[in-house]
């Protein structure tokens, strides 16, 4: 399929989200079992649109369904119910033409261990036709603006820090220059520099680049700083949005911890386990 040309999308709605749901059915079953199967569900009914050149954050704990929604919307999942659209496209019927328009980071990025952090990039990207010099060229300056240095960008990724990876994990999703990126929970795990070296990355990029970001983490001080709006994701269910002083406003409450604490009466670390169904 020949490149999308970006001057003829639609930009005003870059990302609009319409009742989607999604129930699994997890782990093994006796065939002989009679006991109906035990059912997940991950997403139920959920709505939201991201303006354009906006950072969108969901917040939720481990297990509330954000990255069930994210391979949704990176149409790695199918949903049982709904509708999403990017840029227009029907996330299923124009899977090919929307999987051009985004790209996405992980919280456990896979990688070519053996290569160093700029071959996996120059692997990327001559893979998504662009050609070597422009991939070197942009690898390096991105990987500098992450706090990367020359040694750790030609070292193997085995030899690298989790944090490092995830640096290189980011960098690889950017280095396409995406108008839709999804990031779930891209800081998990890192230590509170290369924390702030990831979030003043995406901030610069989402200011200076045209991007439209969404946000999964359950680290409140990060979604307040980077976000423009904000969703609390609680048991696969979306229970407020707003713009961080829209949420605090409405419960009288001081930071986003306390306006979670207001909205479901627990913390997000108490909030660690999906709903289960009966089908």
């Amino acid at each position: 399929m020949p490149p999308l040309s970006l001057s003829l999308l639609d930009r005003s709605r870059p990302l609009v989200v319409r009742h989607v749901s999604k129930t699994f059915t997890p782990g093994f079953r006796s065939p002989w079992s009679k006991k109906p199967p035990r059912r997940v569900r991950a997403v139920h009914d959920v709505s939201f649109e991201i303006a354009p050149r906006s950072i969108f954050g969901l917040i939720g704990a481990n297990g509330s369904g954000k990255s069930t929604l994210i391979r949704i919307l990176s149409s790695l999942v199918l949903a049982d119910d709904g509708d999403v659209r990017i840029f227009g496209f029907d996330i299923e019927r124009d899977s090919m033409q929307v999987r051009q328009l985004i790209n996405r980071v992980s919280a456990d990025p896979s990688f070519f261990r053996q290569l160093t952090a700029l071959e996996n990039l120059l692997f990327f990207g001559r893979a998504y036709g662009l050609r070597g010099s422009v991939v070197r060229e942009r690898s390096a300056a991105i990987l500098d603006r992450l706090g990367l240095d020359p040694s750790q960008q030609r070292a193997m990724v085995k030899e690298l820090s989790r944090g490092q990876q995830q640096k290189i994990a980011v960098a690889r999703a950017f280095l396409t220059s995406p108008v839709l990126m999804l990031l779930d929970e891209p800081t998990t795990g890192l230590d509170p520099r290369s924390k702030r070296d990831v979030q003043r990355f995406v901030r610069e990029v989402q200011r200076n680049h045209d991007a439209t970001i969404l946000l999964t983490t359950h680290d409140m001080a990060e979604a307040e700083a980077l976000c423009d709006r904000i969703a609390f994701l609680v048991g696969g269910q979306i229970v407020a949005e707003g713009t961080p002083d829209e949420l605090r406003r409405a419960v009288g409450a001081g930071d986003m911890e306390e306006v979670f604490m207001a909205l479901t009466g627990r913390s997000v670390e108490e909030d660690e386990v999906e709903v289960a169904v009966n089908g």
